[in-house]
């Protein structure tokens, strides 16, 4: 039987998820200051960057990404 959509997005899914939370936790490894220099700018940085994406995939997930205009009644 072929794989469906479904089936594949979640193989997919799970294995793409499960990458990038290896990699927050690599990330994580980065705090040990016995071993690196940095500051909260540097940490502020690195998150802002990583929050950012997030954003624009969840917004992708949810309407597709589309920004809409609205002028608002006065």
């Amino acid at each position: 039987m072929p794989e469906t959509k479904k089936d594949k997005f979640i193989r997919i899914a799970e294995n793409r998820t499960n990458k990038v939370i290896q990699m927050i936790r690599n990330l994580s490894n980065l705090s040990n200051k016995s071993n690196y220099e940095f500051n909260s700018e540097d940490v502020k940085k690195i998150f802002n960057a990583i929050e950012k994406e997030t954003k624009i995939a969840k917004l992708k997930f949810t309407d597709k990404g589309e920004i809409k205009f609205k002028l608002n009644k006065q």
